[in-house]
């Protein structure tokens, strides 16, 4: 790094002041570090159930999630179907299968299971 300079308080407290490029540049290796580790964390937990005898997600459907989707949308699209379609087959309004997909609402265990049905998957895999 170059540019910086070290600024001490009245109080001995000491700043460090660094050109906005390197600034920048060290947030963006934080925010790689913290994606890396949500992706460990995933990889971690998709290995524990495997271990315990768990449902084994299909590995195009881990890696969507990986990549950022909800289990359910993943799903949901690995099966070639739009929340409209769902809806219609499950009764479950659009809008409530849209909040379930981004994470704004949590489905009921029966919510859950009808999903599971309607898309032909273990309950597991929405859990």
């Amino acid at each position: 790094m170059s540019g910086l300079q070290i600024i001490r308080t009245p109080g001995g407290e000491e700043l460090v002041v660094l050109p906005r490029a390197e600034y920048e540049a060290l947030v963006a290796r934080v925010d790689q570090g913290a994606e890396d580790a949500d992706d460990i964390a995933i990889y971690d937990s998709r290995k524990a159930e495997l271990a315990a005898g768990g449902a084994v997600l299909p590995p195009e459907i881990s890696s969507v999630i990986l990549r950022g989707e909800s289990r359910l949308q993943a799903i949901r699209n690995w099966r070639d179907v739009t929340q409209l379609h769902l809806e219609r087959i499950t009764g479950i309004s659009q809008g409530y299968l849209s909040d379930l997909e981004t994470g704004r609402r949590a489905g009921t265990p029966e919510t859950i299971a009808k999903l599971a049905q309607a898309l032909e998957v273990p309950v597991d895999w929405l859990s």
